[in-house]
């Protein structure tokens, strides 16, 4: 499966929970998140997406390590299953 694929469903599951799942772009800033996630609760999470297998570049990684040491959760997403388990944690039923 695609990366563009994968990424369809997680706009629209997160959507269908109530949240949006805003494509980031960041003039300036090479490797941050592909997508801010919006929950419920003013919460916030960011997340990367990959095909499936696929790996974080350097700055991926030092952009996730930033996020993550502010507090934030960051999720790299590359299958159905790790959107499954980022529905479980974000948007409990």
């Amino acid at each position: 499966m695609k990366e563009s694929e994968l990424e369809r469903i997680l706009v629209r599951r997160v959507r269908a929970a109530g949240g949006r799942a805003v494509k980031w772009t960041a003039p300036g800033e090479a490797g941050v998140p592909d997508r801010i996630v919006l929950l419920p609760d003013g919460r916030i999470a960011f997340v990367e997406m990959k095909a499936p297998g696929g790996r974080l570049a350097p700055l991926q990684v030092r952009w996730a390590r930033i996020l993550q040491e502010m507090g934030h959760r960051h999720y790299t997403i590359d299958s159905r299953e790790a959107i499954d388990r980022f529905v479980q944690e974000e948007l409990p039923e």
